[in-house]
């Protein structure tokens, strides 16, 4: 996994977290992509804390997983994609921060089933702070063609 990703695999994962919605309704970036590893920027804003402040949990752990299973797609074959099956996160100290910054790393790439380290950190100035660590399981599947659905929502009628 020492290897440089192709600018296609890098095209392909830049694309893909672009048709994320949630990854953008969040204001989450991706930070670099290498072969086997991801990393993502979350900013803090207001809107993504819970009652206390801090970021919450569930913006802290959607980010670790899309940052696990990017790391996992730069190993997958062109023409497929990627789907968590499990992963557990554990919350070691508050995120509070300028912005989170989750690392997926792959730890076991595998035909079907790879398995990724999660870490997120919040960072302030040059602190960085270990506030999440986890393990997750991705499956290997086919890409499918489009639902159909726009990638953005429109409001009914």
């Amino acid at each position: 996994m020492t290897q440089d990703p192709t600018p296609r695999t890098i095209a392909r994962i830049e694309a893909s977290f672009g048709a994320q919605g949630l990854m953008r309704h969040l204001g989450a970036t991706i930070a670099a992509i290498r072969s086997g590893e991801v990393v993502l920027h979350l900013p803090y804003r207001a809107e993504l804390t819970q009652q206390m402040g801090y970021f919450h949990a569930g913006g802290t752990s959607a980010l670790a997983d899309t940052a696990g299973g990017y790391a996992a797609l730069t190993l997958f074959p062109e023409g497929h994609e990627v789907l968590t099956t499990e992963f557990k996160l554990n919350l070691l100290n508050p995120a509070r921060g300028e912005r989170l910054e989750a690392v997926g790393r792959v730890l076991k790439p595998g035909r079907t089933l790879t398995v990724c380290q999660l870490d997120v950190f919040a960072v302030e100035g040059e602190a960085r702070t270990h506030v999440a660590t986890g393990l997750q399981t991705l499956i290997c599947i086919a890409a499918r063609p489009s639902s159909g659905r726009p990638a953005q929502a429109t409001p009914p009628s």
